[in-house]
């Protein structure tokens, strides 16, 4: 077992996961389901810019794809922070489960906390991050 789920795959699994309910909540969410005009709106409801919505679904999509792929890990991670405990904030008065009504904070508390584990954990072997730094060390040599 411990060759199964050993720390590299164990950063993989992490990065991968945290990728995909990125942009899951971005692409599909925000996009399709509540489009990007009613996140907006929905922003402005509670006292936020418009102009916010869209940045934090930019913010979601690149963070997803940068660690989809492994690029910058750390970076990235630490850049979606911001937006995870927003989201927190925003969900904080519906109470802790996010099968409340309105979604309960529960949820983007784990993420922000996922979040930043990758931020110590770093790319991982299995990232593009780790092969382009692999090939530059043998062209340096």
């Amino acid at each position: 077992m411990n060759n199964l789920l050993n720390s590299d795959i164990s950063t993989f699994i992490l990065r991968i996961s945290l990728a995909t309910v990125l942009l899951a909540h971005s692409l599909y969410l925000k996009l399709v389901v509540f489009t990007l005009a009613g996140t907006a709106q929905f922003f402005a409801s509670i006292g936020l810019p418009e102009v916010l919505a869209y940045l934090v679904f930019l913010n979601e999509v690149v963070v997803g794809v940068a660690l989809l792929l492994g690029f910058k890990t750390r970076f990235f991670s630490a850049l979606v922070i911001p937006v995870l405990l927003g989201a927190t904030w925003v969900h904080s008065t519906n109470g802790w489960l996010f099968t409340n009504t309105g979604g309960g904070w529960e949820y983007p508390l784990l993420l922000t906390v996922m979040a930043i584990v990758q931020i110590g954990l770093g790319d991982g072997k299995y990232a593009i991050s780790t092969h382009l730094q692999s090939k530059q060390k043998l062209i340096r040599s």
